[in-house]
This record gives C-alpha cells, structure tokens and sequence, in this order.
C-alpha cells in the first residue's frame, strides 16, 4: 500500500473540511486546538494503472495549516505524527506532500527519528521531489516551443536553483534539454556557486537582474511577499512554470504575452475515487494531483519500496529516466498551458 500525507492550503479549509468528515470537535477549534489535534487517515482507495497493475491507497492528513509554519515546535511535531501513523498502519511507500516536504529538509527531521515508542523508517518515505522535477522539465521542454519559444535560443532563469528540485531541473536544462542559457537564481552566494562549479555553467544573477532576461523562469521557490516586478520589461512571449507552493505566481505576472503554468502537476488517464485533490484546488480533483503524490504511487507501481527522493541534491538524471518512464507506462501525462489540451509526455 502506498501512502499520501498532505494538509489543506489554509486553516479556514481545514475547519471545512474537517466539518465534511464529522470531526465538529476539531473543526470547531481555534488554531491552538488544531495545533494539538492529531493526524487523521482520512481515505482510502483503489488505483489501477494503465497496463493494469492494482494498488491500494491511503491518504493522512497531518492537520497541518500554513497557519502554523511560524511555530517550529508544532510543524515539526505535525509532520513526524504523520508519518508516525503511516508506519504504523503498515504502509510501504508514503509520499510528503505540500508544506510537509518542506518542513521535512528545513527542519532537518532526519535528526528526529524517534517519535514515542516508534523508530521511524526513512526507506519508507519520499519527498517526491525527483518526480516533480522530471515533470517540470517536460512541462517546460512541451510547451515552450508552443509559444514559438526555441529552447536552443533560450535563456531559462531558475528560481531556487540551489533546492533539490531547483539543481535537478538545472541539471536536466544543462544535460539534456541544452537550452541556450541557464540564469541560477537562489538566496545565498555559496551554494549558487557550487552549483555552477557542479554543472561547468550557468551564470548567477539576483532575481531582477534575471527576469528580464529569461524567456522562461522556472519558480520552484516561495516568492517573496513584497515582489515588484515592472511586467513590461518581461520578454514576450515569457513562460513562467510555477512549481512552488502554495501555487500564486498568476496573481502576480497575469498580463499579455505572459503564460503562467502550474509547474509539478500530472492527470491520471481515468478518474481515481478520492476526495483529497478537491481541497488542492485541482481542476479535475479526481484525476489531477501534485507530481510528488504521485511519486508513492509510481514506487508502488514498480515495487520500489524506497525512500527514492531523500535529503538534498541527490537527485541524478538516471532516477529522473526512471520514475519518467514509469509516469509515462502507468498512465500520466503533464498538465499543459490549455487545460482542456493534454499532452503526452512522449
């Protein structure tokens, strides 16, 4: 059985959705209450590929709300519960999801191993992020040049290059996509230049030296809240892939000529039964799902019981051709910049 543990995108949801289940006694609560409250398995369900391979499902709910992220003590505790109650309920491969990955490397929750009388297992857990950056360089590698973007000609400013998605989709641009360019974006100095040191290239700018140079920026980084961005020195066309969460970027660089993509989002090929998408906002919440989501699914598919994305910067191209070709034969595909058009990622 494969796992899911994600959270709603604010706390006003969460009580929503909290309510829709029957728990009254916790939607009812303020946020001190939800702090305390514990996770939840809240579904479970049945997934067939397309070449017809069966697996079984679950989703956790860690009642984790962005709300809490300025409180350390509590997201850190929210996520090791929730993976606590994976073990526990005997599940192979759970995937973070959301907020919940990020807490996991920020917080380095590796040092945590123990929670109560549970030794947690790593190789039980992925972040999915080698999955997410398998997509989101096909999503830029298809629909740019529908935007009569030459990906040769191009120059792709990355936003959070020195992440574990960020230097992945880096490294994928570098050695396989061979854009013309690469901008290397990030907040600290040094690891931006031990990452150009690691791919023999790339040039490093601040974020408002690089947008107007990019015909593509991949945002795979929190946007800074006060970000004043002048839209009319954007190139034209400019393809923006938010891969970032929560997902905003159309709030900030709607306009003419600029093309905003929900970056790290697959379909499914038919409709799975579950409600946990609809709180995600999908368009289609029985289909659509964030990559990392699907990265348990895929590893369950492939009876790959391991903790196949894990820390930082260790995602290599060969688990990107891996879990690819596994998205591409179990029935995936990328979503695209017209949603009612779906491209194959072949």
């Amino acid at each position: 059985m494969f796992g899911l543990i994600g959270h709603s995108t604010s706390f006003t949801d969460a009580r929503k959705k909290a309510m829709d289940l029957g728990f009254n006694h916790i939607a009812e609560g303020d946020l001190d209450v939800w702090c305390s409250a514990p996770p939840q398995l809240v579904e479970h369900f049945e997934v067939v590929s397309a070449i017809g391979k069966k697996i079984e499902g679950a989703y956790i709910d860690s009642c984790f709300v962005p709300e809490m992220l300025g409180r350390f003590k509590t997201a850190r505790r929210k996520v090791l519960n929730a993976m606590e109650l994976a073990q526990k309920k005997g599940i192979s491969i759970t995937a973070l999801g959301g907020f919940t990955s990020i807490i996991f490397e920020n917080f380095n929750l590796l040092q945590n191993k123990q929670v109560r009388n549970t030794t947690l297992d790593w190789e039980r857990f992925t972040t999915g992020n080698t999955h997410t950056a398998w997509v989101i360089s096909r999503q830029l590698e298809i629909n740019a040049p529908l935007l009569g973007i030459d990906l040769k000609k191009a120059s792709v400013a990355v936003v959070g290059a020195t992440g574990d998605i960020g230097s992945a989709v880096c490294r994928w641009l570098t050695e396989r996509t061979y854009v013309k360019e690469l901008l290397l974006v990030a907040r600290q100095q040094q690891p931006l230049k031990d990452l150009q040191n690691n791919l023999q290239g790339g040039r490093i700018l601040s974020l408002e030296e690089a947008l107007p140079e990019a015909d593509i920026v991949v945002w795979v980084a929190s946007m800074p809240k006060n970000l004043q961005i002048d839209k009319s020195k954007l190139r034209n066309p400019c393809l923006m892939i938010d891969g970032g969460y929560p997902k905003n970027l159309d709030e900030k660089f709607s306009g003419s000529g600029i093309h905003v993509l929900k970056g790290g989002i697959v379909e499914f090929f038919e409709d799975i039964g579950w409600n946990m998408m609809e709180i995600a906002e999908m368009e289609k919440p029985q289909r659509q799902m964030f990559a990392c989501f699907a990265e348990a699914m895929l590893l369950e598919f492939e009876n790959c019981h391991t903790n196949f994305s894990w820390g930082r910067n260790n995602i290599t191209l060969e688990k990107m051709d891996f879990i690819g070709e596994a998205s591409l034969r179990h029935g995936f595909t990328t979503l695209g910049l017209n949603p009612n058009l779906q491209v194959s990622f072949a």
